[in-house]
């Protein structure tokens, strides 16, 4: 294996790491000219077709699942001396292991992360697979543009669909993530043995120590004392070894972990935001699709001598921004794919003082942008944003005439000045759809949020 210099038109530069089965590559896409991983059967297998055959299985369960929240498989096929291989997208930020190594995270921080875990077993689970191995070092970080990070499960080695997993007979797993049904064989698991898994994920980032053996793990308030009991219930509750008392889904225990995450960062709690002139990093203008050129802001009214009103070039979005941010305009809509959406082209627009600057994470600008949704659950994705790096400054819930929703903001990014808002909206009355995804980019000062956000309408 260490003489394989090329697999197809993969290019082999390092080896990032081996299981019991395979060897996992850094490789180079010649033809696309990106950066992928590449998992080969050990040599030492090759002739166990029972081995070879769970290699498979891996790479077709990773590609039923077809979620951004697991890794993607891109590839499959076989080197001359029959090993397989499947090639998948490359997780440049390393794995939660890597991250925890140092040390117990901030507190916030781990329950965001472990809740994005959490999603990403949520959809394992909608596709029929259970993982059975989740851990620090089955989930993988990507750098997005914009930096923040996506958090991917990977490794379905041990991964199977449910309906097989309801009978299975030999014990599987890791010391200190494996609840009790799954150590022992014949007793059967289902998605919730992935729930102890990811109460024990959350445990480790927040104490810095893998749980012990189900019933006697330490209470995690004795490793960090400065835990809120709710966090400790939440996780502990995850932990059940009766699977019937754990949280009954992954998506359920990952709302209460945002929930969680909310509460114990700071800023969090209601009341006037803190105006500083800080730095900033963003998802930015990455989602607005087919925008060829910048045109001078549209303004349809002055509805008050310091805003104006923008629209898309649909006619469905418009807003009302600060009259100084109204210098341009992008207004041919955005791929809701971006931020974990349908693909597809919504309405949409950007407008800035300086739309040059909205792309460079390093520059302050000031703008929006504001993308319509008619699929999907937005507050949802823009719950599970993150912006390594940056300062959370907390979330609030914002309710007006129009809209309700999660507002996230994040300051005190490498790079540029101001702060950067998220948020997630759905209609007041209650109806579903359509949803709008706003982010905001200050940096001079100013407070324009729920005023932006207030004037936002769309039409039919």
């Amino acid at each position: 294996m260490h003489s394989l210099q090329r697999i197809g038109r993969y290019r082999l530069d390092r080896r990032l790491g081996s299981g019991g089965f395979g060897v996992v590559w850094l490789a180079h896409d010649d033809v696309l000219e990106a950066a992928v991983a590449v998992k080969v059967l050990s040599e030492n297998w090759v002739d166990h077709l029972d081995i070879r055959e769970r290699f498979l299985s891996e790479a077709r369960l990773l590609r039923r699942a077809d979620s951004n929240r697991v890794v993607q498989v891109y590839d499959i096929g076989e080197l001359p001396d029959g090993r397989p291989y499947f090639v998948m997208e490359y997780a440049d930020g390393g794995t939660l292991a890597e991250r925890v190594a140092a040390g117990p995270l901030p507190v916030a921080e781990a329950l965001r992360l472990t809740a994005l875990a959490a999603r990403g077993a949520a959809a394992l689970h909608e596709a029929g697979i259970v993982h059975r191995d989740i851990k620090p070092s089955n989930v993988l970080l990507r750098t997005s543009p914009g930096g923040s990070d996506r958090v991917l499960l990977a490794d379905l080695g041990l991964a199977k669909s449910l309906a097989q997993a309801s009978g299975l007979t030999m014990a599987a797993g890791s010391a200190g993530y494996t609840p009790p049904e799954q150590a022992e064989p014949g007793s059967g698991i289902d998605a919730r043995a992935d729930v102890y898994s990811l109460g024990a994920l959350g445990y480790h980032l927040v104490t810095g120590s893998v749980p012990g053996p189900p019933g006697k793990v330490v209470r995690p308030d004795r490793l960090r004392t400065d835990l809120a009991p709710d966090v400790q219930r939440a996780l502990l509750r995850a932990m059940e070894p009766d699977r019937e008392r754990r949280w009954p889904t992954a998506l359920g225990f990952a709302a209460e972990l945002d929930r969680l995450a909310v509460q114990v960062s700071p800023g969090a709690a209601p009341g006037p935001r803190r105006r500083r002139r800080t730095v900033v990093t963003a998802l930015a203008a990455t989602v607005v699709v087919g925008a060829v050129g910048v045109t001078a802001a549209i303004v349809l009214r002055e509805p008050a001598d310091k805003t104006v009103q923008v629209a898309d070039s649909s006619g469905r979005v418009t807003a009302e921004v600060p009259r100084a941010w109204g210098r341009q305009l992008r207004d041919s809509g955005w791929n809701p794919k971006t931020l974990g959406l349908r693909d597809g082209t919504e309405p949409g627009l950007a407008v800035a003082d300086d739309l040059a600057k909205w792309q460079d994470l390093r520059s302050g600008v000031n703008g929006a942008f504001i993308g319509l949704s008619e699929h999907g659950d937005v507050t949802t994705e823009v719950g599970a944003i993150t912006h390594t790096g940056c300062h959370y400054d907390g979330s609030r819930t914002y309710t007006g005439t129009r809209w309700h929703g999660l507002i996230r903001t994040w300051i005190d990014c490498p790079g540029s000045g101001g702060s950067l808002t998220e948020a997630g909206l759905t209609p007041t009355g209650g109806a579903e759809q359509p949803q709008v995804y706003v982010q905001i980019r200050q940096d001079d000062g100013s407070d324009a949020i729920d005023s932006v956000l207030g004037s936002v309408r769309v039409g039919a």
